[in-house]
């Protein structure tokens, strides 16, 4: 009985309980962001993505406020050759496919 206990303990990788629910499994964990769906000024997931002079996405209304008053790029502080913005669709549209299937 031991030797099979041993056996069955190695083939689940001697973890203990390996068979029964874990407490994560009964209250799963909140999922995360992909990390591009996250604005770099906010922390937040993005409603609304534009991509800047530096090639980043942001969100539309913390960029503009960074604009209003800086031309560098939030992430590199280097000068931005424009502040010009451009919707990122397809990032909005990844972003409503994640919220959707969460």
């Amino acid at each position: 009985a031991e030797e099979r206990r041993a056996a069955e303990e190695q083939a689940r990788g001697a973890r203990p309980n390996a068979g029964e629910p874990s407490e994560s499994a009964a209250s799963p964990a909140p999922e995360e962001p992909p990390d591009d769906f996250v604005c770099p000024i906010t922390t937040e997931i993005m409603s609304d993505p534009v991509v800047a002079a530096d090639g980043q996405s942001y969100e539309r209304s913390a960029i503009e406020r960074w604009l209003s008053t800086k031309s560098t790029s939030p992430l590199t502080s280097a000068e931005l050759e424009s502040k010009g913005l451009f919707p990122n669709h397809s990032l909005r549209r990844m972003i409503r496919l994640w919220q959707e299937q969460r």
